[in-house]
């Protein structure tokens, strides 16, 4: 039986009323449903750019023009400069790559490193994932004589850098059409100036004796640096994600099957590993490793390097965890300190810069707050941040709006999470700032927060054919959360700690069933404390997130929890 289709199905139902309550209207339910790219993807020519950028490819293309893509050193970097480099291959010319080291050159394109390109050969250049305020180094290249393309997502100032053509839906002067698809990830961009390419070459009679190449094929890519740079999945980025995960399971990138592999996953990879098992590898590279290990896996051909690659990058992983738990712990000892501020704005000297951005994601879950995480030099006498964000503040217009007006010496981003550079005489100065401006927009996203759940059952009703159907109305993600089911009442059996502080709870229903539970990271939280010490038989009610644990002999429906609440 089709659980997706067929109105008449009361299993159908749910996923009809999945859809509705995530804001699709009822007469669109069928293109949501299963979300292609025929039915979400936009002329690329609606952007402002997008034809000059492809116009100035294609001439490089014909011409053999020597390339270079200059990429990001996250996931989002690195799979878009991955998708323009494989691009470019099946089109039948190479192109180089540059991926900046994290610690010794920062972030975003420098114009050392841009005119050292061009007087390697380069004549054209393109930034993936960076650029969009990158006005000294762009102005540094023109001068130099090599043309600059910039593909990117983050925000725009109003005044651009000087560019061959600057590529990115939030440009300021944007029409209303492109600019809807701002949540875009810059590899979504990126594979929009794939498509306007080849229709550009095919309109100069490029493929009258050539194969035009199969971009469809790129969509593992698209899905991956999606998920990673936690883009918004609703629109277009759900049809990348939902179709590029297809791809993915077709293995016919040899670097993303090798990372399938050096993940440990059994069975093909679904939205959740994008984010928790293959781009934290990719991202390792950037963060404690060697910044082209990325895309370096992503373009090869060759297995056992490949193989060799994944498993560098497994191992910088877990140097990665070791690091970060250090910087985690040290920074939350600072927690208390900043309970009457609404942004968190922690500090440290000798932190790593290469985990800061995921700390500032673990403090923003555990306080609630926008947090930024600052490593201090002592020898330069600056800092470097990285800050995430909670839905309805957006923290990247701030961090320029405080580069405007002097506090910070560099910054950027988006609105969920932004970059910066500050003097460290002047951070306590850019902390106050930070939070008299966003104090109303923090104080408003607060009162908003509420775990809104879509269906209660009972420990029996959650079953592995439950959670399968609930998944139709997926993939799920930022801007399209996953289904919150709410269990009970319960009568709790067991609470104990697995992991260094995951709580998993035994609980059994009134209806004979039972189920297991997992909280991550909330041992140690007040709820996770009042489940474990006294609740034992106390009846609950509890809400999260339905998974599959094909761990044993037969699949079994769990609860990722997310809130607990008792029943008597």
């Amino acid at each position: 039986m089709d659980l997706g289709s067929g109105a008449g199905s009361g299993i159908d139902d749910v996923v009809t009323q999945l859809l509705l309550a995530r804001g699709v209207a009822r007469d669109d339910l069928e293109r949501h449903r299963n979300p292609t790219l025929r039915d979400f993807l936009p002329d690329p020519s609606l952007f402002r750019d997008m034809d000059s950028a492809a116009e100035r490819l294609a001439q490089a293309v014909i011409a053999g023009e020597r390339m270079t893509i200059y990429g990001d050193y996250d996931v989002d970097g690195a799979t878009s400069a991955a998708l323009l480099i494989r691009l470019l291959r099946m089109i039948g010319v190479g192109a180089d790559y540059y991926i900046p080291d994290r610690l010794l050159e920062g972030y975003g394109p420098s114009g050392e490193a841009l005119v050292r390109l061009a007087d390697q050969g380069s004549t054209l250049i393109v930034t993936v994932d960076c650029g969009a305020m990158a006005f000294e180094a762009l102005q540094m290249a023109h001068d130099a004589g090599v043309d600059v393309i910039v593909v990117d997502h983050h925000k725009c100032a109003p005044e651009l850098p000087k560019a061959a053509a600057l590529v990115n839906p939030n440009r300021l002067d944007e029409g209303d059409e492109a600019a809807s698809h701002g949540h875009l990830a810059a590899v979504g961009v990126a594979f929009l100036l794939a498509i306007a390419l080849v229709r550009t070459l095919r309109n100069q009679s490029y493929f009258k004796d050539r194969e035009e190449p199969d971009l469809l094929s790129l969509l593992d890519l698209v899905a991956l640096g999606t998920v990673a740079d936690v883009a918004q999945l609703h629109g277009l980025n759900r049809a990348f994600v939902a179709q590029g995960l297809k791809v993915m399971g077709k293995r016919a990138n040899t670097g993303m099957s090798a990372l399938i592999d050096a993940s440990r996953l059994k069975r093909a990879p679904a939205c959740s590993d994008l984010g928790f098992a293959l781009g934290p590898r990719i991202n390792a590279g950037g963060r404690v490793g060697e910044s082209t290990l990325g895309v370096r896996l992503l373009t090869t051909e060759d297995a056992e390097e490949a193989r060799q690659i994944a498993e560098q990058l497994s191992s910088l992983n877990e140097e990665r965890r070791a690091i970060e738990a250090a910087v985690q712990e040290a920074a939350e000892e600072q927690i208390a300190q900043q309970h009457n501020r609404s942004v968190v704005v922690l500090s440290g000297e000798g932190w790593h810069p290469g985990v800061i951005g995921i700390v500032a994601g673990r403090i923003k879950e555990k306080t609630g707050k926008p947090s930024l995480v600052v490593a201090l030099d002592e020898q330069t006498g600056e800092g470097k941040g990285s800050g995430r964000s909670i839905s309805g503040v957006d923290l990247g217009a701030a961090i320029i709006a405080a580069r405007e007006v002097g506090l910070l010496v560099a910054g950027g981003g988006h609105a969920m999470a932004a970059g910066l550079t500050v003097e460290a005489d002047k951070l306590d100065l850019f902390a106050d700032w930070l939070d008299d401006r966003l104090a109303t927009a923090v104080g408003k996203a607060q009162m908003s927060q509420a775990l809104k759940l879509d269906l209660a059952v009972t420990t029996r009703g959650l079953s592995p054919d439950l959670v399968e159907t609930l998944e139709l109305a997926g993939p799920y993600g930022i801007g399209w959360p996953g289904p919150k089911v709410a269990v009970g009442p319960v009568r709790l059996i067991k609470a104990d700690i697995v992991g260094t502080d995951h709580l998993r709870l035994i609980v059994s229903g009134e209806d004979g069933g039972s189920l297991k539970a997992i909280a991550f990271r909330a041992a140690n939280t007040d709820w996770g404390q009042a489940l474990l010490h006294g609740a034992k038989g106390r009846k609950l009610w509890l809400a999260g997130r339905a998974k599959i644990d094909d761990w044993g002999a037969r699949p079994a429906a769990e609860l990722h929890l997310e809130d607990a609440a008792w029943a008597d």
